[in-house]
């Protein structure tokens, strides 16, 4: 997608986010405002219960056009601990708490992200990997720490170079190709953590993907994966 026209698809998706967040009864009224970048939804403000944050989310998602929602949104006047894996030298957002194997004044704690986690049990509200999976030869030990870290209801958002574009293949350092369908794999994995996917979705040269820990419903989780899967 040229520039013009990313820009033109995200002014045009940030006012759908506005017109849903001011109308629909199920979130009006909530302290909520979504900002939009290159498709993803930026959702900043409070609300009093995970589960306001949750139906955010869900129906911003299914806006056509929006690949991933990300937030810095407080519940109940608490601001959440978001963890950002790989962030080198730009943690996604500034409240990020950024993690590296080298230090820069952007990394909050040094750890090698192919070993587990510095962090107890479900004591992360989200987790950002963006840029990390396609360096890893293998990536599931960082995500089944992510699904342990996390507390329930908790986000990792995931982003990396879709393997048909040449980004996947540019950076010689990348060891692993990814699809919206590698997240199929990451869902129902037998013998490993299941994650909920939230939303799943690429553009031209980028794979998405918002997922959060499963719950025990085997059938509807089913149904659920076939909104994103083959």
């Amino acid at each position: 997608m040229g520039e013009v026209r990313q820009q033109l698809c995200d002014e045009y998706l940030q006012d759908a986010v506005a017109e849903l967040l001011t109308h629909d009864q199920r979130v009006r009224g909530l302290d909520v405002k979504g900002a939009v970048d290159g498709g993803v939804v930026h959702l900043q403000g409070e609300v009093d219960r995970p589960e306001q944050l949750a139906l955010v989310r869900r129906l911003v998602g299914r806006l056509a056009g929006v690949h991933a929602v990300w937030d810095r949104v407080r519940v109940g006047g608490r601001e959440p601990v978001i963890l950002d894996l790989g962030c080198g030298d730009q943690r996604q957002y500034p409240t990020n708490l950024g993690v590296d194997r080298r230090r820069t004044p952007e990394v909050a704690a040094v750890a090698d992200v192919s070993r587990p986690l510095p962090f107890r049990d479900g004591a992360v509200d989200q987790v950002f990997a963006v840029h990390v999976l396609e360096h890893l030869i293998d990536f599931l030990p960082l995500v089944e720490e992510c699904h342990r870290v996390l507390r329930p209801g908790g986000v990792l958002h995931v982003l990396s170079p879709w393997w048909k574009h040449v980004n996947a293949v540019a950076d010689p350092t990348h060891v692993r190709f990814l699809d919206t369908q590698t997240f199929k794999g990451i869902c129902s994995f037998p013998g490993r953590p299941r994650w909920r996917p939230l939303h799943i979705g690429r553009d031209e040269s980028t794979v998405f993907a918002d997922l959060t820990p499963a719950g025990a419903d085997e059938e509807s989780e089913r149904a659920h994966l076939a909104r994103f899967f083959d």
